[in-house]
């Protein structure tokens, strides 16, 4: 299978901790984790992904606003970079463990760190990557 996931959401694993909007959100957050874990590839999506699912019966899913769309974009943009290659709609590939292991490595370096101004994670999200990344469930 293929977990679908939108270009903010690969920073967002980086530091996931079982912290989220709900139980639903977080029990469905803790299965695309382990799917990952288990070596299944992303497609990236543009707009709310299999992360999103569990808030999209909400009346106003931030999912759908204007900053997740934006956050995305940088997000992309600065992945891509790292990565180099594109990071966008379509694209597929895997997460191995030198590739989140470099991901944290420019997370943890602030280089990654522009989609996540204004997110009311990025604190939690600090916190976790200062800790080394203890407890993260990627």
């Amino acid at each position: 299978m293929t977990v679908r996931l939108r270009s903010h959401h690969l920073l967002c694993l980086l530091t996931y901790v079982g912290k989220g909007y709900s139980a639903a959100f977080t029990a469905n957050y803790d299965v695309i984790a382990k799917r990952l874990g288990r070596g299944e590839d992303i497609l990236v999506v543009s707009g709310p992904d299999d992360i999103c699912q569990p808030l999209l019966g909400e009346a106003d899913p931030h999912c759908l606003r204007e900053g997740a769309a934006g956050r995305d974009e940088l997000a992309a943009r600065d992945v891509g970079k790292l990565l180099a290659r594109p990071i966008r709609a379509g694209v597929r590939f895997s997460l191995d463990t030198a590739t989140v292991d470099r991901l944290r490595t420019a997370f943890s370096a602030r280089v990654t760190r522009e989609a996540c101004q204004g997110c009311e994670w990025a604190d939690l999200c600090t916190t976790v990557a200062a800790s080394g990344y203890s407890d993260v469930r990627l």
